[in-house]
């Protein structure tokens, strides 16, 4: 039997998968772009426990994000500013330096639910300006992740280390 493409995707349907990291972070996430075949368009549905973020502050040089906040509210950080947001809003996070570095947390009492919405690029940097940390990235067939490397510019060999 064949399998029969439904270009649609239910929420209530997704399997959510679980995450979390200390007391600041955890989610539950289901990737949305796979489902609909997507390949030059991310997509993902987030789940967000009252008082945690699902990541931290961060930062694409490559990848634009949308965030569609579809229940509860929470704080936007972003760059220098913190912004208040609440279902029904749409968040912007071009890629760039660090005056567009994000990060959402739920200030709330419910779960916050949203959708991400990303471009997709073969080789991604993503930088972390609280902790100092950058991560590189290279996707094989922009599904997979090739290759992946987190690190701090302060441990930067120079371009000859260890070459005759």
């Amino acid at each position: 039997m064949t399998d029969v493409f439904k270009p649609i995707v239910s929420v209530a349907d997704l399997e959510l998968v679980s995450s979390s990291h200390g007391e600041l972070y955890a989610s539950q996430d289901a990737r949305i772009s796979p489902l609909l075949r997507l390949t030059n368009i991310g997509a993902s549905y987030t789940e967000v426990p009252p008082g945690k973020s699902c990541c931290p502050f961060h930062v694409h040089h490559v990848e634009d994000e949308m965030f569609v906040i579809l229940e509860g509210v929470g704080s936007y950080r972003f760059g220098d500013k913190t912004y208040a947001v609440k279902a029904g809003d749409v968040l912007g996070a071009p890629c760039g330096g660090p005056e567009y570095a994000h990060k959402l947390i739920n200030t709330g009492d419910v779960p916050l639910r949203y959708l991400s919405i990303s471009s997709i690029a073969d080789t991604e940097v993503c930088e972390y300006p609280d902790s100092g940390k950058f991560q590189v990235m290279s996707r094989k067939n922009r599904r997979d992740s090739s290759y992946r490397f987190i690190g701090r510019q302060e441990t930067s060999l120079d371009y000859w280390e260890g070459e005759p």
